[in-house]
Order: C-alpha cells, then sequence, then structure tokens
C-alpha cells in the first residue's frame, strides 16, 4: 500500500486545477488551518461526498501501566475521528 504525502498532494493539485505548486501549497495550507480552526472550536468539519471531521472528549478511564502492571488512572483527552460518507464508502467497498 503506498502513500500520498503533503509534497504528492500539491503536484497533484497543482496538475490537476492547472495553478503553480506555490498555489497549490498555499490554497492546501489555507484549508488545512480552516479545518484544524474549526475542530479546536468544536466544530463537526463536513466535506459533501468525502466524510465528515469529528471532534470528540475520550472520557478519563482506568487503565494499566504496561511497565510496572500498576493500575493508572488514564486522563480525559481530545481526539478528533473521522466518518466516511455514504458515498465514499460505497465507492471504497465495490
Amino acid at each position: 500500500m503506498s502513500k500520498l504525502n503533503k509534497r504528492d498532494l500539491i503536484e497533484q493539485v497543482s496538475e490537476k486545477a492547472h495553478v503553480s505548486k506555490k498555489d497549490a501549497e498555499s490554497a492546501i495550507d489555507a484549508a488545512f488551518a480552516l479545518i484544524e480552526k474549526s475542530l479546536l472550536e468544536g466544530q463537526e468539519v463536513n466535506i459533501t461526498n468525502f466524510g465528515s471531521f469529528l471532534p470528540k472528549t475520550r472520557q478519563a478511564r482506568d487503565g494499566t501501566d504496561p511497565k510496572s502492571h500498576k493500575r493508572i488512572t488514564i486522563k480525559e483527552a481530545r481526539t478528533v475521528s473521522f466518518k466516511l460518507s455514504k458515498q465514499f464508502k460505497a465507492k471504497i467497498n465495490r
């Protein structure tokens, strides 16, 4: 399985949108910054026919330290989940 990194994304967006790599990078950076800002503010980010980024809070819970095997409390943590849209999920499962 291969990976698509940011450099590859910039190159492909540049080619498909017929813009310079610098402009493509600026647009991608701006989009990621807006997504990040929205998630930090607790807003869901929904991209039609792609999916939704959902800010979540994991509750504090008990766990076990893998080194000492002692009981520990794992702190509450904020995270982000991603849910595929029905259309995208259908494409993947074809």
